[in-house]
């Protein structure tokens, strides 16, 4: 999963014809325009450090915030790249320091100056405060949770292994091993755990381990949350919640509600009930056999859910179920920003031993086969493609469409047409079919839309078969699937 940026992770190097699409798509979360007349001012190291504490970027010193190129005094750079570096040095800067190399390069007989930023892997601070970088602003970190979820994303280990020792077996649902065993058993025949002790099946899904830091043992936050009773699961983890709401009349406040507080076995089996009980159950037939569409949606977005999320973040997950969509939303460790499809998904485990755990008693399968499931089941329910959205926060959002059947018209498919789209759809591919339209940025601008909006619908419009790419990522342009 990666940030959609115009550079991509970011380049070290850049010329003019380089610049020049940078230019047209503008300011973003991967990219900052500094005036740089009279050097590198504070600005520009609150965009350094903001960049440090995200997915890293590019600062070009000697362009205005409107985009016109104003150039820096050729005769100072030498003397702006050393002061750069100098500061970057400086602990009472920059903190922990960094080493950067700025370059420069000629655009239209104006100099420019380049600061490549790479993502650190642990927080910095400038003059003693944390900036993050929220789409093309540099934000002051003020809050503790602001703070906390930025140190979360850059913690070499997954909090899921942090150990309490104080937790003992009676805090543990020993009683659902019984279950947990015919689980197992039933998604693979002669499963080891078939003939494992309770504590032998704990061990071997490392849910109790060695603390490394006090060389004390004990089980460890996922043993907690997969197999601890509530009142323990709220000693060690108070923030695990997730709402479950229906909101079809009453949508500013529900028309049902299910709160789940409890371990993450049974968390599955009552998020799932809630989906039963709330959605049109429409039956498909596939290889000779029958199952439910929305029970095979709702079993993906609900164990991603339970599987990535990031426990120690005081964000409650929710899964909603509206009119014409339904979606869950939860706290993560983002390892990029923007949309996620079948095409770009890089499958990273937030949770391993969850993770591991699930797909020993069936729960998942393997890694980065839920997006696909998601894309060809919610296309054979509503007619349309879901949205997974990788931030801080975790979305997957999939559309409702109550009166689409995909079994009724077996041998007859749906033509796709304009009323297939969304407002935003249409609206962004009516820009496409103008021919000028060759970069999400342009399109943001024309449509008043946002930058990361107008990449999630050109990313479904693709997948959808409306539109392609022509010409490479770098020099290439959108355009209608009937055009060459």
């Amino acid at each position: 999963m990666h940030g959609p940026g115009s550079l991509g992770k970011g380049k070290m190097s850049m010329d003019a014809k380089d610049f020049k699409k940078v230019l047209k798509e503008g300011e973003g979360v991967y990219v900052e325009f500094k005036r740089g007349r009279t050097g590198a001012e504070d600005d520009t190291y609150e965009t350094i450090c903001s960049f440090l504490n995200r997915f890293g970027g590019d600062i070009f010193l000697g362009v205005e915030d409107d985009r016109t190129v104003t150039g820096v005094p050729h005769n100072s750079i030498p003397n702006f790249t050393k002061n750069i570096i100098s500061m970057l040095g400086d602990p009472n800067i920059i903190s922990p320091t960094i080493q950067i190399s700025p370059g420069s390069f000629e655009y239209e007989g104006k100099d420019i100056i380049h600061i490549h930023v790479p993502m650190s892997s642990e927080p910095h601070t400038f003059k003693k405060l944390y900036y993050d970088r929220i789409g093309d602003s540099d934000i002051k970190m003020r809050s503790t949770s602001m703070i906390t979820s930025m140190f979360l994303r850059k913690l070499n280990i997954h909090t899921e292994e942090k150990v309490y020792p104080y937790i003992e077996d009676d805090d543990l649902r020993f009683d659902l091993f019984p279950k947990i065993r015919i689980m197992a058993e039933t998604r693979q025949e002669n499963h080891p755990w078939k003939n494992m002790t309770d504590k032998e099946i704990i061990q071997s899904s490392k849910l109790y381990a060695q603390d490394p830091e006090t060389g004390k043992w004990g089980y460890n936050l996922a043993a907690v949350l997969l197999l601890g009773k509530d009142e323990a699961i709220k000693r060690v983890c108070s923030v695990h919640r997730t709402d479950a709401l229906l909101r079809k009349v009453n949508v500013d406040r529900y028309d049902d509600r299910l709160i789940v507080e409890t371990n993450l076995i049974e968390s599955y089996g009552l998020l799932m009930g809630f989906a039963q009980k709330h959605l049109l159950d429409k039956f498909h037939l596939e290889d000779s056999k029958t199952f439910s569409l929305s029970g095979a949606i709702t079993r993906e977005m609900i164990v991603n859910s339970l599987m990535h999320r990031e426990y120690t973040d005081g964000f409650h997950a929710r899964f909603v179920i509206e009119k014409d969509r339904m979606y869950v939303e939860n706290a993560n460790r983002a390892a990029g920003a923007g949309p996620i499809t079948p095409k770009n998904i890089k499958p990273n485990s937030k949770n391993p031993i969850i993770a591991a755990f699930f797909r020993n008693i069936g729960y998942a399968d393997e890694m980065g086969s839920g997006t696909r499931n998601l894309y060809n089941y919610v296309k054979k329910y509503s007619n349309k493609y879901p949205e997974l959205i990788e931030d801080d926060i975790f979305k997957i959002i999939v559309p409702l469409d109550d009166s689409y059947s995909f079994d009724a018209n077996i041998g007859h498919p749906k033509a796709m047409d304009m009323s297939d789209l969304t407002d935003t759809e249409s609206k962004v591919y009516a820009l496409i079919c103008t021919g000028n339209m060759s970069t999400a940025a342009m399109i943001a601008e024309a449509a008043l839309l946002s930058v990361r909006t107008v990449e999630r619908t050109l990313a479904i419009l693709s997948e959808h078969g409306y539109i392609r790419r022509v010409g490479g990522k770098r020099y290439g342009k959108w355009t209608t699937a009937s055009k060459s």
